[in-house]
């Protein structure tokens, strides 16, 4: 397919890159001289070449020259620690890699045969007409082989054949009107599988891929000049990329005319996240489409146009209604289907389905699963591990991992449900809501959100915004507001890197009266210095709720066996029955204490 586009615009700039612009004839030929130096080192049908090249036109030309010696590529990050790339070069087998010489001085003594792209050989001139493809794979070859992060901690390899990325621009070509005008983005990293949806959307069509450096990719300040300047016209992000970019974009002088669609896709997405965003631009010039999807089913599997007045919803994350070749299935714990409106585990079918695992048949088994079918006959399917349900408007709502799902004093929580509501909030951007252990088992919910509002101005603004929505075992006990969340190398919120909620760091659903922290008795300032060491919060006040605070039963029993401890009592914690008040709680201590104290 690519060896049809080079031949119908050969001289039509297929990548641009911070070190150069390849037309697609110089583009094929650069990477036909790739393909004839693996296929001397012995690739071919059914190998598997390594990938590992930064983000200049040296990984377009690496990519399709590993594609045309009819290998498949299995793309490596130079971010990655060298551990890491030594153990996916080990595990995946392969037995050359395509690098730069700057890069193959960290491979060591790795017994890989190494092609370097910035060898001369690998740039000849290019010759008067476009080249006749010289690989030998075929549609049910693999096409490449990406490693994703694995729930016991070891990465695994998705086999992605070439048949799997060919049908998904047949299926969603309709949808968007894919041409040689389009300009892309090869935003994220060749080892997440969002670029392969934006390498091919780009060189399958005639169109222009932008190959975005590491720092431009880091920077949103940058992307958005790089989308004005190249005139981009297809964006794909994930949601807190594109909060970042939004966030850039509000203070923007200059509109970015030429944009006319975004994709988001690599996590849950919040559409009132986007209001600020559809208050500037609207929800039709750039159109905004958000496309459910995992490397198992070649990166999308649903499609949904997301428009402003999506943005006063809250609940699930609406994914819409899967690509025409793909079927979903809610089913329950017991493998069954579960009525429209219940939530249940999606399993997908059809012809998007990966090989599977590479070296993993036990996981292969687990995970790749046949299900009778509408008709009797056994369906291939996929076990997402996403908890979806079926919507009034026909389309699917994504409400999380199965695994992500927290229980807290026996309720289970859609940690989703919680982000939905916290970034209605105008002033937030994005939200994670994740359990954290207090000790002892106290598990509690706290709420990292980015924003630039002051934390203390916000925090209690959140607080009074869950309370409204969320009942009491859904409310998060604290409020981490940050610049922006971490990101990991794909974009995704970065859940190992949230700092921890200390009692500097985070601060309590309501805002604690100043008034109600000074002048306190005896008794109460030494209550308040238990709470603060039991909520871990830098001050209460005299008349605050416990609960309003962020406490929870747990938490509320161990402040309870402190304060017996610190005033020698044995009071019950149903004292507190009309309140559980600083205020309150001393004046049961005082009562107690002075009923028990020695008479003349």
């Amino acid at each position: 397919m690519f060896a049809d586009v080079v031949a119908r615009f050969p001289d039509r700039v297929a990548v641009t890159a911070d070190d150069r612009e390849l037309t697609y004839q110089e583009l094929d030929h650069r990477a036909e001289a790739v393909a004839r130096r693996l296929r001397e080192a012995g690739a071919g049908a059914g190998s598997l070449v390594a990938l590992l090249v930064p983000r200049t036109s040296a990984l377009a030309v690496g990519l399709l020259g590993i594609l045309k010696s009819g290998a498949a590529y299995v793309p490596v990050d130079p971010g990655c620690p060298q551990e890491r790339i030594a153990w996916t070069l080990e595990d995946s087998g392969a037995a050359q890699v395509v690098t730069t010489t700057e890069l193959a001085e960290t491979l060591g003594d790795l017994s890989v045969d190494v092609v370097v792209l910035d060898d001369a050989r690998a740039e000849p001139e290019p010759p008067a007409q476009p080249e006749p493809p010289t690989g030998a794979a075929g549609q049910r070859d693999l096409a490449y082989v990406i490693y994703t992060s694995g729930s016991t901690g070891v990465p695994k390899g998705v086999e992605v054949e070439h048949r799997g990325v060919v049908r998904l621009f047949d299926v969603t070509r309709d949808r968007f009107g894919f041409d040689e005008h389009d300009v892309w983005t090869l935003f994220h990293s060749a080892s997440f599988d969002f670029s392969v949806w934006e390498f091919w959307g780009a060189l399958l069509f005639g169109g222009r891929l932008v190959i975005v450096s590491q720092e431009s990719a880091r920077s949103p300040e940058a992307l958005r000049e790089l989308l004005r300047a190249q005139r981009v016209t297809v964006l794909n992000q994930t949601p807190s990329a594109f909060a970042r970019l939004a966030a850039v974009d509000a203070a923007a002088e200059r509109p970015l005319t030429a944009l006319r669609v975004v994709v988001f896709g690599g996590e849950r997405l919040e559409p009132a996240a986007l209001r600020g965003w559809f208050d500037r631009h609207g929800d039709t010039r750039p159109r905004l489409v958000n496309m459910y999807g995992i490397t198992e089913a070649t990166v999308h599997a649903s499609y949904r146009p997301v428009t402003a007045e999506d943005v006063a919803a809250t609940g699930a994350s609406p994914i819409g209604v899967p690509l025409a070749d793909l079927g979903f299935h809610a089913l329950d714990e017991r493998g069954r289907p579960v009525p429209d409106g219940t939530a249940g585990e999606l399993y997908l079918s059809g012809a998007g389905l990966a090989r599977g695992y590479l070296g993993r048949p036990e996981l292969n088994k687990e995970r790749f699963v046949e299900l009778p079918g509408p008709d009797g006959a056994m369906l291939r399917c996929y076990r997402t591990g996403d908890r979806v349900v079926a919507l009034g408007d026909g389309g699917y709502g994504y409400l999380g991992r199965v695994d992500d799902q927290m229980k807290i004093r026996g309720y289970r929580i859609e940690p989703g449900e919680i982000e939905a509501v916290l970034v209605q909030h105008a002033q937030v951007s994005a939200a994670v809501a994740v359990a954290h252990d207090y000790g002892a088992g106290d598990l509690r919910i706290v709420a990292y959100v980015a924003s630039a509002t002051p934390a203390d101005v916000l925090a209690p603004r959140l607080g009074e915004r869950a309370a409204a929505v969320l009942p009491p075992h859904m409310r998060p006990s604290a409020y981490v507001v940050l610049p922006a969340l971490p990101l990991t190398l794909n974009g995704k919120v970065d859940k190992a890197r949230l700092p921890e909620p200390t009692a500097e760091a985070a601060l309590a659903p309501i805002a604690v009266d100043p008034d109600g922290t000074g002048g306190l008795t005896g008794t109460e300032e030494r209550i308040a210095l238990i709470w603060q060491t039991v909520l871990e919060l830098p001050e209460v006040g005299r008349d605050t709720d416990f609960f309003d605070l962020g406490g929870t039963s747990l938490s509320l029993l161990r402040m309870f066996g402190q304060v017996n401890e610190e005033f020698g009592t044995d009071l019950d914690i149903t004292v507190l029955i009309e309140g559980a008040t600083v205020e309150a709680l001393a004046r049961q201590i005082d009562a107690a204490r002075s009923s028990t104290a020695p008479t003349a």
